[in-house]
């Protein structure tokens, strides 16, 4: 259960990849992800974790409910 909070980078991609995205694959500046024809752009690294505003707008970006983040 992944819970709505901030968040380690790896534990978004993991918690991602359970939620049917591929990748991340490499681009100009940052990485994606892909699920059908849907393209997240996944932050880059770095010291902190991702903030909850971030992730609130990944998961709108992804189509992804709270409610089902909280379920993956």
């Amino acid at each position: 259960m992944a819970a709505f909070g901030p968040i380690s980078r790896r534990d978004l991609i993991q918690t991602l990849s359970r939620a049917g995205f591929t990748g991340p694959f490499p681009r100009a500046k940052h990485e994606i992800m892909l699920r059908g024809v849907t393209r997240l752009t996944v932050p880059n690294p770095h010291r902190g974790d991702i903030s909850v505003n971030l992730l609130a707008r990944l998961l709108r970006q992804a189509g992804i409910t709270r409610e089902e983040w909280e379920r993956l």
